[in-house]
């Protein structure tokens, strides 16, 4: 699940995304403040807009919303206050992890990518990663599908040049980290960094 909101721009409306995959042909269902936007062919819920989103939740962000527990009540309430039943499926589990590049190998149909296989505690991820720097045995900064980079970018499943990728090794500049090097290649960690653990970005 993912949640926008831009009043400057948008309005006050809180925008919630429930599935990766786009919507073929949407149905929308209204429902007091709340747009169910549905798949017509199954009728399963991928998104919705909150109108008059302030009325319910206090928001200062401007662009991706963070998820808390919080946040979330507050939502599953407008939506009983509208009379929307809908079960919101969230991961809360960290998004910025620590990974460790299990293999790489060159991409099949471009000089300048890689394949790495990296593993993040509970599961070995593909990914395609573009730095030069990037070896098997690194402890590297994975974010994970979900993820919300400093910069606003939300990481998404990708195909890069015909191969599956499933989040992104990310450089000390990507993660906005003081004083990061403008050389380009991903952060490697200490090796004494725990696999799948959580990696909390420094603030300036």
């Amino acid at each position: 699940m993912n949640v926008a909101y831009n009043k400057e721009h948008v309005g006050d409306v809180l925008l919630v995304q429930l599935a990766t995959e786009k919507i073929v042909k949407t149905v929308v269902n209204k429902h007091g403040d709340v747009a169910l936007l549905k798949e017509e062919a199954t009728g399963e819920v991928k998104a919705f807009n909150l109108f008059n989103a302030s009325k319910y939740i206090e928001l200062t962000a401007q662009g991706i919303v963070e998820l808390t527990p919080a946040l979330v009540e507050k939502i599953e309430a407008a939506l009983t206050a509208n009379s929307v039943t809908l079960s919101l499926d969230v991961d809360f589990s960290p998004k910025f992890v620590v990974g460790y590049v299990e293999a790489k190998e060159k991409h099949p149909n471009a000089d300048k990518l890689s394949v790495c296989k990296v593993n993040v505690g509970e599961e070995t991820l593909q990914i395609v990663c573009g730095a030069p720097n990037v070896d098997a045995g690194q402890k590297v900064v994975v974010a994970k599908i979900g993820a919300v980079m400093p910069s606003g970018l939300l990481i998404k499943e990708g195909n890069l040049r015909g191969v599956d990728s499933f989040g992104m090794l990310c450089s000390a500049r990507e993660l906005e980290i003081p004083n990061a090097p403008s050389e380009k290649g991903i952060l490697v960690l200490d090796t004494n960094a725990e696999v799948g653990a959580a990696f909390e970005i420094p603030t300036r």
